[in-house]
């Protein structure tokens, strides 16, 4: 059963309505409801389009953190043609936040690295909610430096609603090694393709997607902070919250006229989850074009590329 956001209760409605009347047809065989249904389905599909056609940025929030929204092990099975998970930072333990390893994009050779949430409970809870931890951040460096010796692109998913932020990780150095992560970015001889497929939040964002291109997709969201953390720190409650995204511009569009991003990758109608195989074809055919077109450029090149992009932010 698809997860219904709040502004979609009247696409809900429509559409439960429609699955009603088939399971009656399905009963009775002297039922004819098609005429009926098909009148449903297009003021369904039309309120659909409408509705994502006009969504706040609060809304684009709220789809970009929908449960079935497509994470990592997803872009990973529809992606990726072979894959070599590579685990740990070589100093504390291994983040399970952050996936990455060696893989193959249709024959070509990358590095892989992302943030993985989990979709359900369990994995979820495994994954800490794709907040990364210290280590997390050391095992993408470790991974980048790797990439950079054998002369492999990186490219990475970023989808996380920022570092974790607790007491332990604090104790580990986790100011230092977002800083860490974020330098290495910079450093790299190689191109660096990042996409915030979900949420980019903070530091922790921004730790794997200092890149030679930024992509994002339609409907995720990309800010220094959470809607709700910036309305409890200018306001004092969360419930300005709406309020909050409008003014700190988190969208693609907005990113994109900012120079924050530099391509949006189009969703499905009614975003990523309701079509996860489409989103993740429309991100590996942008991944591919993308990396195309770092080829031609060479170690000094990207560098140089890569920094004077982030210098001219602001």
């Amino acid at each position: 059963m698809l997860t219904y956001l709040d502004f979609e209760k009247p696409i809900a409605e429509l559409e439960a309505r429609v699955a009603e009347l088939r399971e009656t047809a399905n009963r009775s065989d002297d039922i004819d409801i098609e005429a009926e249904v098909g009148r449903l389905e297009a003021k369904s599909s039309k309120l659909l389009r409408d509705t994502y056609a006009k969504l706040t940025p609060w809304q684009k929030a709220q789809v970009a953190r929908h449960p079935e929204r497509p994470h990592f092990k997803d872009y990973l099975a529809g992606i990726v043609d072979d894959f070599v998970p590579l685990a740990g930072d070589r100093s504390f333990a291994d983040d399970p936040a952050i996936i990455g390893g060696l893989a193959r994009i249709d024959g070509r050779g990358v590095m892989l690295i992302g943030h993985e949430k989990g979709d359900d409970t369990a994995t979820r809870l495994k994954h800490n909610f794709g907040m990364a931890k210290p280590e997390g951040y050391r095992k993408a460096i470790r991974l980048m430096r790797l990439a950079d010796r054998f002369g492999l692109p990186v490219v990475t998913l970023v989808d996380t609603p920022g570092a974790f932020p607790g007491v332990e990780a604090e104790e580990r150095g986790q100011a230092e090694a977002i800083a860490r992560a974020t330098e290495e970015c910079l450093a790299l001889k190689v191109p660096l393709i990042a996409v915030i497929v979900g949420e980019g939040g903070s530091g922790g964002a921004i730790a794997i997607a200092a890149a030679n291109r930024v992509m994002m997709f339609e409907h995720a969201v990309y800010s220094v902070i959470s809607p709700e953390g910036c309305a409890s720190i200018l306001w004092r409650t969360a419930d300005k919250a709406s309020e909050a995204a409008e003014a700190m511009k988190i969208t693609a569009a907005d990113l994109h006229g900012l120079g924050v991003v530099d391509r949006i990758v189009d969703e499905p109608l009614g975003g990523a989850h309701r079509d996860p195989e489409a989103a993740i074809g429309a991100l590996k055919g942008a991944i591919l074009e993308e990396l195309d077109g770092c080829a031609a450029l060479g170690p000094d090149e990207l560098r140089k590329q890569r920094r004077a992009k982030f210098l001219a932010i602001g």
